[in-house]
């Protein structure tokens, strides 16, 4: 699992960091519209955790079995429930919520763990398979949903 980045962040990193983002997902293989979405979901997880959540946090990025992953956690007080699981996009009249809702429609998958001591984060991107390579039966992702929509309501392998 190799890491491209960790590092702290607080408002004045919150570009830098994208553009680092950007170069090392693009190294990693993403390209075009896969690249620009989750470099915006990245994006928006870091700006949420500034905004909501004390001004900093927490980022990674690393690949592992053909996907990249980011991790941003931060030690706000959590995200209310209505917003991790709202599926419904945000009214346009709405100030809040938009971030969550892109974050979840960019990603191939999005986690959430949140609660009074903070929240985390995780998405996920599959990388493009490289020429002459084949994903084995056992490695082919299956989505899972139990009912409730609770942060941890589904499961992705």
């Amino acid at each position: 699992m190799p890491t491209l980045i960790a590092q702290m962040f607080t408002l004045q990193d919150v570009t830098p960091l994208r553009h680092v983002v950007a170069e090392q997902a693009a190294d990693c293989g993403l390209r075009g519209p896969r690249l620009d979405d989750f470099v915006l979901a990245v994006h928006e997880s870091v700006v949420n955790a500034v905004e909501h959540a004390g001004g900093w946090g927490r980022f990674k990025l690393w690949t592992i079995d053909g996907v990249i992953r980011s991790e941003t956690s931060d030690r706000g007080s959590g995200i209310p429930e209505s917003y991790v699981n709202g599926d419904e996009r945000p009214s346009d009249s709405s100030y809040t919520g938009r971030g969550i809702y892109l974050i979840r429609r960019l990603c191939d998958v999005a986690d959430f763990r949140t609660g009074p001591g903070g929240t985390t984060v995780l998405l996920t991107m599959r990388l493009p398979r490289r020429p002459g390579t084949q994903t084995p039966d056992s490695l082919r992702r299956i989505r899972v949903t139990a009912p409730g929509g609770r942060p941890f309501g589904h499961f992705t392998a």
